[in-house]
């Protein structure tokens, strides 16, 4: 009997409602990392978002959703993710419907207006105090204003806070509920006894104050999203699809690969395509970073969400839906935004703890007030001032909103970046080696000259074209390209030699056409020394040469050679000099010769060179360039993958293929070297923002805690504190919408 294969492994997204600080995050993963199956759970507070990787089975959705609503949550699945879940009975999915995000945020706006009518009064004689005006509410009026802040308004922090002790953990929720509950219930107990002073003023306005600072958290936080929002937004609802000669507009969701469909100018292209008919130019500004447009005439590729200029262009389709090169771009950013960075792991294990020590602290503070001081209304003020000010919904939203943006703005600028690890390894990078062909250089390799043995030139050259007439190799291009207009003899049982060349049979002999390590292996150019001389002086002003030699029996003949040029790209000087100016060292990985990988390395500036090295040998190059420090390797992605995937940090440029992006860390949609500066930066950006919310969300903390035990701030200026600072952890955040990456501004 064949054993049974395990379940295949999948990730499932659920929306989470109710998350109000770190210690509700950590709740809500460890309830689904306990759901069995589950591979590893992360959830991110800013996003309102769970990320699970689990094995594949029924009801595994259900089970997840009912993980979220035993902890004391709201979860769905969302719609673009899979299918909602619904229960046996065709009820709602577990946990109740959650609300959608235009009714959340009108509900939560309706909510603080009343909160703030209702409040006002009572903190009102507290502001003309100052001014000698003694007035006050008469108590039942206090008492009438505060309690349905307190029990309606505020019942979110009950409800949050009963879950949590529920689950035996604390949150923000809990240290709300706790100290709004004591500041209300001393002043309810002095208007029924008749004596001492009233705080509901304290309970409401604090209230109040959380749920400003929620309001204006989340206003912030949306704009943290603004770049992948953007993204989605480029997506078309209907094309106009081409069929049996009749043109006819339909969803998106009908259209097939295969498709033809007409685009007018001013449009934004539906799917991934082939221009079929027509030309134009194309504005992919917002998916590749590319500011200008870029020219498209039939034959052409273009990218579903780019916006079609002047001209009316017939497409074929080529992907559609998921599979689309936009689809993926949305898919890598979300996927980056949800997962954690390595130091959001610490302060996960210090919100674990955090709402328990406060809690101790706050019972610390009323005891010794209480015992010490004699005055326990004052005691009870000082431990809710402790309880209030400790709420750590800043220390949560420190790392992930500065995630947010910082994959966000860098995917407006054409670059991907894989996850929040890469992100923080990025910052890091000592050495960033290239590839040489394609990378540093244009990749389109134009033949500069070819030198027969006996003087026919021509005949060497339609010999080399023959034998490279189905190679996709860019210097078979090359020679194609100059050998336009001969007539090519056929050419037979031809293969490629990986890293040295080409071997086949052109009119009934044997050719081999490869690299001078190659021809040096077979013995052929003792026959040429002259050639090999000028071959030297090729290679020493930049060339690539490649031999085209005949096999005699055992011997081997060169019949010529062939020196191609690959000129550096514009842009690759620049970036080597921004690289360098932020501290890092260069260095390229090349196949070609000495000599011109030296010519190109010392026209950019490149200080560290590594020739010669074939496919195989790339891994070994990038593992002996870790002696510097940590290193990026830039490639193509493709034939580079052994060697990005080698590096702490692979970078594929000018490429959005799904092989580039599993294989790299970073993917530049378009292929500039000063992307590879532009995203070491970002990173260093976003780090830092990260430490920089981390240090004020710890401050606020670590200042306001000995103060509220020490009385020197009452419950209302606590509660202002602790709202103002989410605020502004995420304000701070909102500072990287406004980097600009300098290749743009080179532009």
């Amino acid at each position: 009997m064949n054993a049974p294969t395990a379940a295949p492994e999948r990730e499932v997204r659920l929306d989470i409602e109710g998350m109000t600080c770190a210690s509700c995050a950590g709740r809500v993963e460890k309830a689904l990392a306990a759901v069995p199956g589950v591979r590893e759970a992360s959830v991110n507070l800013a996003t309102e978002r769970a990320s699970v990787r689990a094995t594949g089975r029924d009801r595994l959705e259900s089970d997840l959703v009912a993980a979220v609503t035993g902890a004391g949550y709201r979860a769905t699945v969302p719609a673009d993710a899979a299918t909602p879940i619904a229960s046996d009975t065709g009820a709602p999915a577990a946990g109740g419907a959650v609300a959608s995000p235009t009714a959340r945020k009108s509900r939560e706006l309706r909510h603080l207006l009343i909160a703030i009518a209702l409040s006002a009064p009572l903190l009102l004689p507290m502001l003309l105090m100052p001014f000698g005006v003694d007035w006050m509410l008469p108590g039942w009026v206090q008492f009438a204003l505060a309690t349905p802040v307190q029990f309606w308004l505020g019942a979110r922090f009950y409800r949050g806070g009963w879950s949590a002790l529920k689950a035996g953990t604390g949150n923000m929720d809990l240290l709300v509920a706790l100290g709004t509950s004591a500041g209300y219930g001393l002043s309810l107990f002095h208007l029924l006894s008749g004596s001492g002073h009233l705080y509901f003023e304290a309970s409401a306005v604090v209230i109040t104050l959380v749920l400003l600072g929620k309001w204006l958290e989340a206003r912030a936080k949306r704009q943290t999203t603004e770049a992948i929002r953007a993204l989605q937004a480029l997506r078309p609802a209907t094309a106009r699809v081409v069929r049996d000669g009749i043109e006819r507009e339909l969803p998106l969701a009908e259209v097939v690969v295969g498709d033809q469909v007409a685009v007018r100018p001013g449009e934004r292209f539906p799917v991934d395509a082939v221009v079929v008919e027509g030309r134009s130019h194309a504005d992919e500004s917002l998916i590749t970073g590319e500011s200008l447009p870029v020219a498209k005439e039939p034959g052409d590729a273009v990218t579903g969400g780019a916006l079609n200029a002047e001209g009316r262009l017939l497409l074929r389709t080529t992907a559609v839906g998921a599979e689309t090169a936009l689809a993926r771009i949305i898919r890598l950013v979300e996927d980056a935004q949800a997962k954690k960075a390595p130091i959001q792991r610490l302060v996960d294990r210090v919100s674990a703890v955090f709402v328990p020590v406060v809690v101790a602290i706050a019972l610390l503070t009323l005891l010794g007030w209480g015992f010490i001081g004699g005055d326990w209304n004052d005691a009870i003020l000082h431990a809710v001032a402790v309880l209030v000010i400790a709420c750590p919904c800043a220390l949560g939203l420190a790392t992930p909103t500065a995630i947010m943006a910082g994959t966000g703005v860098a995917a407006r600028a054409g670059i991907l970046i894989k996850d929040a690890e890469v992100l923080e390894t990025a910052r890091a990078v000592d050495v960033v080696a290239f590839d040489k062909t394609g990378t540093l250089t244009e990749g389109r390799p134009t033949l500069a000259r070819y030198v027969a043995v006996d003087g026919d030139d021509a005949a060497l050259l339609r010999l080399a074209a023959a034998l490279q007439a189905g190679s996709e190799h860019p210097l078979a291009a090359a020679v194609r390209e100059a050998a336009t207009g001969m007539a090519l003899p056929s050419s037979s049982d031809t293969r490629a030699v990986a890293g040295r060349g080409v071997v086949g049979d052109v009119e009934g002999t044997q050719l081999l056409l490869g690299s001078t390590r190659w021809m040096e292996q077979e013995g052929a150019l003792a026959s040429a020394p002259a050639l090999r001389a000028e071959s030297d002086a090729l290679a020493a002003r930049g060339h690539s040469v490649s031999w085209l030699a005949e096999r005699t029996g055992d011997s081997v003949q060169v019949l010529g050679l062939l020196a191609f040029r690959d000129a550096p790209r514009a842009e690759a000087k620049a970036a080597i000099a921004t690289l360098h100016r932020l501290g890092i060292r260069t260095a390229m990985i090349s196949g070609d010769n000495r000599g011109a990988a030296q010519a190109v390395a010392d026209a950019l500036g490149i200080d560290d060179v590594r020739a010669e090295v074939l496919p195989a040998d790339k891994v070994d190059a990038v593992q002996a360039l870790k002696a510097h420090g940590r290193v990026a390797m830039v490639g193509d992605g493709i034939n580079d993958a052994p060697a990005l995937s080698a590096a702490d940090i692979g970078i594929a440029m000018g490429s959005g293929s799904d092989v580039a992006m599993h294989a790299a860390g970073i993917t530049l949609m378009r292929p500039d070297p000063r992307l590879v500066a532009d995203a070491i930066a970002i990173s260093r950006r976003t780090s830092g923002k990260i430490r920089q919310n981390l240090f004020w969300a710890f401050v606020y903390n670590v200042v306001g805690l000995p103060l509220a035990a020490a009385g020197l701030l009452n419950p209302v200026v606590a509660g202002a504190a602790m709202a103002l600072s989410s605020v502004s952890v995420v304000a701070n955040t909102l500072l990287l919408r406004r980097w600009t990456p300098r290749a743009s501004e080179e532009n």
